[in-house]
């Protein structure tokens, strides 16, 4: 994606401290916990309840169809008994534009918002939620777009018929501004509240009582925001941890030496490569007819395929430009690992859920070698390992997470880690990142992932099965006999000490121009 930018880390988390305010004297003087959510639907306390999972929606209706709508309204009949709805994150497409939330945020999820039977009149910095709706940013709720590019691509947009090329890119005149319209859509932006106000304001809504202190009390039909980037809450027993993984995904710098200089130069091979099969996409939709068969599906196709690439290509600079140097987001790893820690002394809790955008584990093709899923894996592993240590759990024990849910990949999958020598083993995942933009295959390699694992002398390695895909629904068939099954999840939670998850996916497929709607058989997890 040359033409679109990914702030640095250090750059996302300085802009996002400053429009919650973070640790303003009003808000350390009344001890408030600005990573603490208070979620009370009048139901909190019941040791079994339901909620919905989506993830990577927001792209906005197609020509002849709009497959995020589509899930939406399939989620609708389930909206009276389930208690809350988690966004694994890439809420809109391509570049958290403030002025794409009309179409491709309010107008799908219409019914969930105050207002919304006049959707048009809703704006994106003013959306209450008459049903509580959580979501963590995804990488492109923060990416940013050079004015000059925004210009001429609209500029483009009615010359592009006369030129013989149909494809047109996803994107408005202007990006997020590093994540800006994502925070003033759906967090506590205390920058904007004029300083003679703000007291009222903490006083008026960081009414929730907890351990750690007072903390921001979402209402919904009232007071709808959040606290924070990252955030948990506590519903029926089960600690909820949303985790902002965009700023834990860089790659690490390659290694020195004749290994890093081999590996630099195959990056380069792969980036040559993906330059070549963009240029070939691109003549293709260049030559498509629109009076030939399903002309305007294969055009979303090909669009969808040149995402794809400009993705992969991201990565690939990622990698290459990775330094010694790189930030992380330490903070809030610290965060999580302390909160897990004391999660597991409080009697109180029966299970922990994690729930953010990159998947460490995953086998969709686009994703599965990438930088970033390695990055995250690591440093969760670090997490999950520090708190092990600091609870002087052994391995053999109950995993320290009941849950892992994670979007980015478009698709579903479920996979559960084996022994990956640390603290993440035999955990369950739930990849849920099929429900509106476009979705994407399996890699050919087939549902196991293997790691490489370096020995106790620094200089021998060895490959080893890290994790295995259960279930994989995404992409398949080509061309006119393609399935896209756009998808949704629904999770009752049981009661018991470790609770147990009854996943069912529910699916709106689109075949031949048509839809069918139907459920998977419900995992028990």
């Amino acid at each position: 994606m040359a033409s679109i930018l990914d702030p640095a880390i250090p750059v996302k988390i300085t802009k996002m401290k400053s429009r919650v305010c973070w640790q303003h004297p009003a808000i350390r003087d009344r001890k408030i916990d600005q990573t603490r959510l208070a979620l009370d639907t009048g139901h909190s306390d019941e040791r079994e309840f339901s909620f919905l999972v989506i993830g990577d929606s927001g792209s906005g209706p197609h020509t002849d169809y709009n497959p995020q709508r589509k899930v939406a309204e399939a989620m609708l009949p389930h909206l009276p008994d389930c208690r809350f709805l988690l966004h694994t994150g890439d809420v809109v497409y391509q570049v958290g534009s403030s002025e794409q939330y009309p179409q491709n945020f309010i107008q799908p999820y219409r019914e969930w918002l105050v207002g919304g039977s006049r959707p048009e009149t809703i704006a994106y910095d003013q959306m209450v939620f008459q049903f509580p709706f959580l979501a963590v940013p995804g990488n492109h709720d923060y990416y940013n777009l050079p004015w000059a590019y925004g210009l001429f691509t609209q500029v483009m947009r009615p010359l592009r018929r006369l030129l013989g090329t149909h494809l047109n890119p996803n994107i408005g005149w202007h990006g997020s501004y590093e994540g800006d319209a994502y925070a003033r859509a759906f967090l506590d932006y205390l920058k904007a509240i004029p300083p003679e106000q703000l007291s009222a304001h903490l006083d008026a809504h960081y009414t929730g009582q907890t351990e750690t202190g007072r903390c921001l009390q979402y209402r919904a039909g009232e007071f709808t925001r959040l606290p924070n980037r990252y955030y948990s809450f506590h519903y029926g027993g089960i600690d909820f941890f949303a985790l902002d993984s965009s700023t834990f995904n860089t790659p690490s710098p390659l290694p020195q030496g004749p290994s890093g200089s081999d590996y630099r130069r195959l990056l380069h091979s792969q980036r040559d490569a993906v330059e070549v099969e963009k240029q070939a996409v691109v003549e293709e939709a260049t030559q498509l007819k629109e009076q030939e068969p399903h002309a305007q599906e294969r055009l979303d196709d090909l669009q969808a395929k040149i995402e794809q690439l400009d993705e992969v290509l991201l990565d690939i600079e990622k990698q290459l430009t990775a330094s010694p140097m790189m930030s992380i987001d330490a903070e809030q790893l610290l965060w999580l690992k302390d909160c897990l820690v004391s999660s597991w002394r409080n009697p109180e809790v029966r299970g922990r859920v994690l729930f953010f955008h990159h998947p460490p584990y995953v086998t969709e093709v686009t994703k599965w070698h990438q930088g970033q899923t390695l990055a995250v894996r690591q440093h969760l592993r670090w997490v999950l390992d520090e708190a092990t240590k600091e609870l002087a759990r052994s391995s053999e024990d109950r995993p320290l997470v009941d849950l892992v849910l994670c979007g980015h990949a478009h698709c579903f999958e479920y996979l559960r880690t084996l022994d990956t020598g640390h603290a993440d083993s035999h955990i369950n995942w739930l990849v849920c990142g099929g429900s509106g933009l476009s979705l994407r295959r399996q890699r050919p390699d087939g549902p196991e992932l293997s790691e490489t694992f370096l020995g106790s002398d620094r200089e021998t390695s060895e490959e080893r099965l890290v994790a295995k895909s259960q279930l994989y629904v995404g992409l398949s068939g080509h061309k006119s006999e393609r399935r896209r099954p756009y998808s949704f999840l629904r999770i009752d939670v049981k009661a018991g000490s470790p609770p147990r998850f009854e996943v069912k996916l529910h699916v709106s497929e689109r075949h031949h121009q048509t839809w069918e709607d139907y459920a998977l058989d419900p995992l028990m997890l």
